[in-house]
C-alpha cells in the first residue's frame, strides 16, 4: 500500500502496520533506531535546498549629544512620552481633545517650559533655533518632514533615532524611528529649540 508523501506528486511507501521490535535486540536500541530514522526523514522534508536570507543591514548608531539644558530637555521628553496613545485630532492641542503634530509640540513646550512656539509645522521649521544635522540631534530637538522643500509634519526627538509625534487621522501619538522608510525618505531637517 502506498500513500502520498508530504509533497504532492512524490509518492512514497507508507508502512502497513506498526513497527515491531527487532528480534534479539533490546527495545531501547530499537527505539533509538526509530528516533534516528524519524529525524533523518524530517531533515529530508525541507527538500534539501534551504536558503538563508541575509538580515538587513543595521543603521549606523545614533550619536548621543548631550542637551545644553538637560533638565529642560528631560521635562520635554517625559511629557511627550507620557502622551503616547493620545488620539490624533486635526487642530487639536490638548490631551483631553487630542493632538495634531504641531499641537502636540506646542502643548509640550508650553506645559513644561512655558514656551510659546509657532502653531504650524511650517512656521516651527522657520523658528529661530539653529538647523541641526541628523546625526547631531539631541533630546527635545524638533524634527521635520515634508516633500519638495515644504514642511508638513513635526515631531520631538527623544534620542537614539526616535521621535514622538501625532501622525494622522485615526491614529494616536506614538514613537517612531527616523530610520523608518517613510520618515527617512521625507525627513527635511531639524531645529534646536533649547539652547
Amino acid at each position: 500500500m502506498t500513500k502520498a508523501a508530504h509533497y504532492p506528486g512524490n509518492p512514497a511507501p507508507a508502512p502497513a502496520r506498526a513497527l515491531a521490535p527487532v528480534v534479539g535486540r533490546p527495545v531501547i536500541f530499537t527505539s533509538v533506531l526509530c528516533a534516528l530514522a524519524l529525524m533523518a526523514g524530517l531533515a529530508a522534508c525541507g527538500g534539501g535546498r534551504e536558503t538563508v536570507r541575509a538580515s538587513p543591514a543595521a543603521p549606523a548608531p545614533w550619536t548621543v549629544v548631550a542637551p545644553a539644558d538637560p533638565a529642560a530637555a528631560n521635562a520635554v521628553l517625559m511629557r511627550a512620552i507620557s502622551l503616547v496613545g493620545t488620539p490624533y485630532l486635526y487642530g487639536g492641542n490638548s490631551p483631553t481633545g487630542g493632538f495634531d503634530c504641531s499641537g502636540l509640540v506646542n502643548y509640550v513646550y508650553r506645559d513644561m517650559l512655558e514656551l510659546n512656539l509657532p502653531r504650524s509645522s511650517a512656521a516651527l521649521a522657520q523658528f529661530q533655533g539653529p538647523k541641526i544635522a541628523p546625526r547631531q540631534l539631541t533630546a527635545a530637538d524638533l524634527v521635520f518632514f515634508g516633500r519638495g522643500g515644504n514642511v508638513s509634519h513635526v515631531g520631538i526627538y527623544v534620542g537614539e533615532g526616535r521621535f514622538v509625534h501625532a501622525p494622522r487621522s485615526g491614529g494616536t501619538v506614538r514613537l517612531d524611528h527616523l530610520d523608518g522608510p517613510y520618515w527617512r525618505d521625507h525627513y527635511s531637517g531639524a531645529r534646536r529649540v533649547l539652547n
